[in-house]
């Protein structure tokens, strides 16, 4: 199999911190030069369908996109340590709390990012007014998360799973355009200096 990786971009560090804490190390991966504009080439775009990152090769013939969904064909490839659920309701609850990270924090986080970082012109038509929207919306939802820890060591399960993976690239992918979640949070900062320090926050930085 081969990753196709861009080391600038958040959503393949997801994919790299996954198969950082599960040990996963047979897997090539490829350098996608996204500012070069290598993953619009039709080679890469005959591959992948569309101009992502990352993008897992499994064969001749098929290659999967979104990180989400890699991570979970790993997962059945390689399946301890679990990080989408060991029975139906915490894979259920998993899932919620990654729903929950993506659509609330990471994605608002990436398009603030995106909208107002001054190196991420080259690829994107910014727009300040975004930028300053999906900040604030990520900052709302990091006070669930703070709730949410207050009463957990990790955000879905009583160990490491997806959904933190999921929110703590987003935030510190967020480092860019200076984001930190205010000190007030309590409970995300302790988590956060704890996922920072595990040995799978450095995959691929």
């Amino acid at each position: 199999m081969k990753l196709y990786d861009s080391r600038r971009a958040p959503n393949p560090r997801r994919v790299r911190w996954f198969m950082a804490e599960k040990g996963i190390e047979d897997i090539e991966i490829v350098d996608v030069d996204i500012f070069g504009g290598q993953h619009r080439q039709p080679d890469y775009l005959a591959k992948a369908g569309l101009p992502n990152v990352p993008a897992l090769e499994i064969d001749e013939t098929t290659c999967i996109t979104e990180s989400v969904a890699i991570c979970r064909y790993l997962e059945s490839v390689y399946p301890e340590p679990n990080l989408f659920g060991r029975d139906p309701l915490e894979a259920a609850v998993i899932e919620m709390w990654t729903r929950r990270a993506e659509m609330l924090l990471s994605t608002p986080l990436m398009m603030a990012v995106r909208h107002s970082h001054p190196a991420l012109a080259a690829i994107e038509t910014q727009v300040p007014e975004i930028a300053e929207t999906n900040r604030k919306g990520a900052e709302r939802a990091l006070k669930v998360f703070d709730r949410r820890l207050a009463e957990s060591e990790f955000i879905a399960a009583d160990r490491l799973t997806i959904a933190d993976i999921l929110a703590v690239t987003g935030i510190d992918f967020a480092r860019m355009v200076r984001f930190r979640p205010p000190e007030e949070l309590v409970h995300v900062n302790r988590w956060l200096k704890a996922m920072m320090a595990r040995p799978a926050a450095k995959a691929g930085v």
